[in-house]
């Protein structure tokens, strides 16, 4: 029992996560401290000296901001909803998780960890300034929605690199223990998989709307979140990083996604980014089984 916990530990977190929703809606305050964790554990794996930001990294930010408004004015004349959700599951960051999974494929952890960086910075910046353009009565400046989407990311983003540094610096003992702990981050991202399950069947109990939008919905989630892995792992293996390119650029933030859309848009399009958690998750966990399957043949 525990061998199949382990080796399906994402696909149990989101069915925990829609049969107990209630209860994971209830720690839905812990996601901040379990992200900051994961990223701790991360940094001191991964010492800061070791991030360098590559010429891959900046075709993938291209990808990310220009998809998505590419997405946005294609679609927009047709149905504004699903141009919205197409953008934002597009222009949404990298997932400070990305690494854990990169780690457990045995991809370059560093390469990811920096793009998560790079990813989540210029979206702080990016973001307010494109969603000021495409609205025709911003409902914040750009100053007031950047600041407000830096004070999202700046204390589970920042505040672990300080910390990591801080403790190996200072406290090695502790940054030994941590750093032979680091698959402990895994089952934080499950937990908090888990917590965001339960958010976005949250949305489809509170808001109105019909099966037809839904599956526009979805299919725009599922052609975003194919598009950004395959176009990821093409990419990655040009550069021989193709597990990391594929993580940095498909596996997203969908949490500050989903803060996104409600802020700026209607909040029907925060479907979108839970749909594509579901996806992103199923994706993973199929990865992980098959890496799995690999590394046990290698054994025979």
């Amino acid at each position: 029992m525990l061998t199949f916990l382990k080796n399906w530990t994402l696909p149990v977190a989101m069915v925990l996560g829609i049969i107990g929703y209630p209860l994971f809606l209830a720690l839905e305050f812990t996601v901040p401290y379990l992200i900051f964790f994961m990223l701790l554990l991360t940094f001191c794996k991964v010492p800061i000296q070791n991030l360098r930001i590559r010429l891959h990294h900046f075709i993938m930010l291209a990808i990310q901001l220009g998809g998505g408004m590419l997405v946005f004015y294609l679609l927009r004349p047709y149905n504004i909803l699903i141009a919205e959700v197409g953008m934002v599951c597009f222009i949404c960051p990298t997932a400070t998780a990305a690494a854990v999974i990169t780690n457990k494929l045995d991809g370059n952890m560093n390469s990811v960890t920096a793009y998560t960086l790079l990813s989540n910075i210029v979206a702080a910046f990016a973001i307010p300034l494109l969603f000021t353009m495409i609205q025709d009565v911003p409902t914040l400046s750009f100053t007031e929605s950047m600041l407000a989407i830096l004070y999202k990311v700046f204390p589970i983003l920042f505040l672990p690199i300080l910390a990591a540094w801080f403790i190996s610096k200072q406290l090695p003992k502790v940054h030994h223990v941590l750093v032979n702990k680091t698959e402990f981050a895994f089952y934080l991202w499950a937990l908090s998989l888990s917590i965001a399950i339960a958010k976005t069947i949250q949305a489809l109990k509170d808001y109105d709307f019909s099966w037809l939008l839904l599956l526009g919905i979805s299919l725009m989630a599922f052609f975003v979140c194919f598009i950004q892995f395959y176009f990821g792992k093409k990419l990655g293996t040009r550069f021989n990083e193709k597990i990391a390119c594929g993580q940095a650029l498909g596996q997203k933030n969908t949490i500050l996604a989903i803060w996104i859309a409600y802020t700026y848009l209607n909040p029907l399009v925060t479907i979108g980014p839970g749909v594509y958690i579901f996806l992103q998750n199923g994706f993973n966990a199929w990865q992980l089984a098959v890496h799995r399957r690999r590394k046990e043949s290698k054994l025979v």
